[in-house]
């Protein structure tokens, strides 16, 4: 049995093992350690998801409600200007993960998600204080944007170096669980408050009640995260300075590249499934709404269990085998939304739920998967931008191209444009992975 021994200040370093090692155990220490990141990575797709799903309610809020569906579409814009400010977050607060510290950073990321939450519940509307709503509104986008860079994969960095060697496929299962936590919470928690209050007070002052409760999680997770261990020695952070960092990214290009794809073809593929084909099911084949949101809710419910499951089925093995597997198998899968092409619930489920499979296999080890290909040194730096230029580039622009190529009846498009992605992260990942090698698992 191997025994690990962990502080609040360094972890003891992993095994030299040359296999995986399944059994190796968390201490009480490391798995505070886990909770308090993984309910982080909850937290920041319940408030990047509640704003979506809210921006009906937001837009005349924060802007000129002459024309609600102006002010909507001004909402959805700023709730865009997020995605653009992602790879900022991770130039900036990956550099200073990898100068300062894990800890440092992953409570500074979670106090801005949740502080910037709580500014948006309690904003007055424009009726009151005129254009500096909209003002504020976009700031605190921006500022989510920039957290959302790091929050992801920082804390799965930060959660792969405090496991034991050979438990990544249980990291990865387990962050991609609260993932889908948060996701799912944003979902149940926007139609019990509008079940409860009641549609037109949503659209008053109610849909800041979603926001107060996504605030106030955001500081419990806060406190959980003061304990959290560091993983850079002391050593470590002295000889790490900018321009070591930036210097040690520029020698390991080949892997952004490959984290850029990695990350990317994921969240096209996510993005499609979760964003791009209900709309399209709504607005263009004008599927029951009611039908549509419940289907959606059973593919939250399969992302929440698969990533789970196949956690435990990954963990202990080798993560660079089971990326390759769960990559192929993206190419032909995505494919399946060609059937769809006519109205009807029953296609629509097919589709829906027989991809779901080969999603969460890819939304579940993509993270863990990024952060092997960076050494340690770096890794906050590296991993961080190739995140968010891939969900910025790839992910943010995934489900408007899938409903705009299906406007133009050139919908087969789609599917080769993802497929492609897929085929390009794998090259790229070979080639990383014969250039410099992995630093996390085998």
């Amino acid at each position: 049995m191997l025994d690990i021994q962990t502080d609040n200040a360094v972890p003891s370093p992993k095994p030299s093992t040359t296999e995986p090692v399944r059994n190796a155990k968390f201490t009480p220490e490391v798995r505070k350690g886990l909770l308090g990141l993984g309910l982080g990575n909850a937290l920041e797709w319940y408030d990047w998801m509640v704003f979506g799903l809210l921006s009906a309610f937001i837009g005349p809020n924060f802007f000129p409600n002459s024309e609600p569906l102006s002010a909507t579409l001004n909402a959805l814009a700023v709730f865009a200007v997020g995605f653009a400010f992602r790879p900022l977050g991770g130039i900036l607060l990956g550099t200073l993960a990898d100068r300062i510290g894990r800890r440092r950073v992953m409570l500074l990321s979670i106090t801005l998600m949740a502080g910037t939450t709580l500014v948006i519940a309690i904003t007055p509307s424009y009726a009151t204080i005129g254009a500096w709503a909209g003002v504020i509104l976009l700031a605190c986008r921006v500022l989510q944007g920039i957290s959302t860079g790091i929050e992801a994969p920082l804390s799965t960095s930060h959660a792969v170096e405090l496991a034991p060697e050979g438990r990544e496929g249980y990291v990865a299962g387990i962050m991609s669980f609260y993932v889908n936590i948060g996701i799912l919470m944003a979902s149940l928690v926007s139609f019990l408050c509008s079940l409860v209050i009641g549609g037109a007070a949503m659209g008053e002052w109610g849909w800041r009640v979603p926001f107060i409760i996504g605030a106030l999680f955001g500081f419990v997770v806060l406190y959980l995260r003061r304990s959290l261990p560091e993983t850079l020695k002391e050593e470590e952070m002295a000889t790490n300075t900018p321009r070591a960092v930036w210097k040690g990214v520029g020698k390991h290009w080949l892997s952004v590249l490959a984290i850029i794809f990695v990350v990317g073809a994921a969240q096209a593929y996510n993005y499609a499934w979760n964003v791009g084909l209900p709309s399209a099911a709504r607005s263009g084949f004008k599927e029951d709404p009611t039908a549509v949101f419940a289907l959606t809710t059973i593919l939250g419910a399969i992302l929440v269990v698969g990533s789970w499951v196949i956690g435990k089925l990954a963990d202990g093995k080798a993560m660079s085998k089971w990326f390759l597997v769960t990559r192929i198998l993206a190419i032909p899968s995505v494919f399946l939304m060609l059937l769809y092409v006519q109205p009807g619930i029953g296609g629509f489920a097919a589709v829906l739920l027989g991809g779901s499979i080969v999603l969460v296999l890819n939304m579940t080890l993509y993270n863990v998967v990024s952060s092997s290909l960076m050494p340690k040194n770096i890794r906050g730096t590296g991993v961080a931008l190739g995140y968010g230029i891939g969900v910025a580039v790839f992910g943010g622009t995934a489900s408007y191209l899938l409903v705009w190529f299906q406007s133009l009846n050139l919908t087969w498009i789609f599917p080769v444009y993802v497929a492609v992605l897929s085929i390009l992260s794998i090259v790229f990942y070979l080639a990383a992975r014969r250039s410099n090698g992995i630093f996390v698992g085998k």
